[in-house]
């Protein structure tokens, strides 16, 4: 499991700091010029070879620049589907609101209507520019323009919010450095530990200016290591003795590690990065759970439900976590309120002998929207850093960790489990997740099945019946009419249809006003 430190320098030699700065100027100019020449076809080890000569790195600081460049690239390629489904799906969404807008169904509130529709209009011509756009760079094999230094900066630059020295600094804020088991972890940035001062350094290598045929001067920095990750850090470093060699000396083997040093604000933080080693794992999605205890957890933005279900599948305990101060606080904050709440979690279930823990195999998508609010909860959204701590955690302690399809554990916790139990909407959610962990089936409830053949039916029926023959052939009309009949003809075949497609019309057509009561009774 790859794990990343993050370290700070804590140093007052001026004449080595900006030595660093010259090395990080220059290994950045190199990532640049080797990006810019990968686009044009240029071949990776012809280039290795020119950076060698124009920009005096050493091969290894070389063949990183290209690397670094490669990975760039190699991501920009793998987002364009991605990109280009999010902006097609924005499309759609703004045609429907100005469909809606345009036939009653929507009415602006802080402008009048003529506004609003010139406003989404704007917008509808932006996203199908950049539709065009990322289609283009599919077709020709291209990626989009990539800005070192950040998309938001370089405007700030072009408005004179920031200098050109600042600019310049964020383009060239960071060194890196693969690892390497035969070099003591790291040949060019190495991480050490004095015995003497009993603290822990970071050398440099630095070829820049040195003579010709002479090994690369290091500079020599202490950096201040958390107290935590101190014991860890240090083994990791001073590597492990396997045996002694024929003059009686110790034989060390040493883990390979890499190394990153950014700039930020005019401090120097050292991300080390290596292979940790743990004692759980994942499993399959089809290899069966061996543990007397099981944990199901659902996973939201303010809060961690976790419910224990024996072998069988039966209801045991629940227990929820909050952390509402995620919606809100900074970054920084965010993440140490995550590993604290995260680390409850697990407390509680080693309390609980339980042994394996089934958690939702989340991809989140980008949905934003015109609604500032939503965008903000979005764009802050921790779920996935909830998801990767709770595996990582879990796998540090030995968990056996098992992801499962999401599909509508929420709707099947609420209807068949919330009321049975006494459980939360998020409580009856992380059962019905331990118990897909186990392979369990969840079928409707008879009660349910006949809500859906009677009184769904006849509201599809009605709805359909109830469509003014000018939303009928509009675009969004049409749509929603053959969304209805495939509705329709899914409760007809409803013994041919897979059980999701009923729990999906339960959850769409019968939690409305008019069936509340009925369906709390069932």
């Amino acid at each position: 499991m790859k794990t990343v430190r993050v370290m700070k320098i804590v140093s007052n030699d001026e004449t080595h700091l900006r030595s660093l700065d010259e090395l990080m100027r220059v290994f950045g100019s190199a990532k640049r010029y080797a990006f810019n020449r990968l686009l044009e076809g240029r071949n990776a080890k012809d280039l290795i070879q020119h950076l060698l000569r124009q920009f005096q790195l050493n091969k290894r600081y070389a063949e990183d620049a290209v690397l670094l460049a490669q990975s760039l690239i190699s991501s920009q390629r793998e987002l364009l589907p991605m990109r280009l489904e999010d902006v097609q799906a924005k499309i759609e969404k703004t045609e429907k609101k100005i469909d809606d807008y345009q036939h009653g169904r929507k009415t602006p509130k802080k402008v009048d209507l003529q506004t609003c529709l010139d406003g989404l209009h704007r917008r509808l011509e932006k996203w199908k520019s950049k539709e065009d756009e990322l289609k283009h760079h599919l077709d020709q094999g291209t990626i989009p323009r990539v800005i070192f230094g950040g998309k938001q900066n370089f405007y700030k630059r072009l408005k004179g919010k920031i200098t050109n020295e600042e600019w310049k600094d964020l383009r060239s804020n960071q060194l890196y450095a693969r690892g390497d088991k035969s070099k003591k972890g790291n040949l060019n940035i190495r991480l050490v530990y004095d015995d003497h001062t009993y603290k822990c350094y970071v050398e440099i290598a630095n070829p820049l200016g040195q003579p010709k045929g002479k090994y690369a001067p290091r500079l020599r920095l202490p950096v201040l290591v958390p107290e935590k990750y101190e014991e860890e850090i240090i083994d990791l470093v001073m590597g492990e003795q396997v045996g002694v060699n024929a003059k009686e000396k110790p034989i060390i083997q040493y883990q390979p590690y890499t190394v990153e040093i950014k700039r930020k604000n005019g401090e120097y933080y050292v991300h080390l990065i290596y292979e940790e080693k743990v004692y759980g794992r994942e499993l399959a999605y089809d290899e069966p759970i061996q543990a007397e205890r099981i944990a199901g957890i659902d996973i939201n933005i303010d809060r961690i439900a976790v419910s224990i279900v024996s072998k069988q599948g039966n209801f045991i305990k629940s227990k929820v976590f909050y952390c509402h101060e995620l919606e809100y606080v900074r970054a920084n904050k965010r993440n140490n309120i995550v590993g604290e709440t995260v680390r409850d979690v697990y407390d509680w279930l080693l309390e609980e002998n339980v042994g394996t823990v089934v958690i939702e195999n989340i991809q989140l998508r980008q949905q934003h929207d015109t609604d500032k609010r939503f965008n903000r909860l979005a764009h802050h959204f921790k779920k996935k850093k909830l998801t990767e701590t709770i595996i990582r955690r879990g796998l540090r302690l030995g968990f056996r960790i098992k992801k499962v399809n999401p599909a509508y554990t929420s709707v099947i916790g609420r209807f068949k489990y919330m009321k049975k139990y006494g459980l939360s909407v998020h409580e009856s959610a992380a059962l019905v997740i331990g118990r897909r962990g186990l392979g369990h089936q969840e079928r409707l409830p008879k009660e349910l099945m006949d809500i859906i053949k009677t009184k769904v039916k006849r509201h599809l029926i009605a709805v359909l019946g109830s469509m003014e023959e000018s939303y009928k052939q509009s675009k969004s009309g049409k749509k929603q009419r053959q969304y209805l009949i495939m509705m329709l003809q899914k409760i007809e075949n409803f013994k041919q249809e897979h059980e999701w497609s009923l729990w999906n019309i339960l959850h769409k057509f019968c939690w409305m006003n008019q069936y509340q009561i009925q369906l709390r009774e069932v």
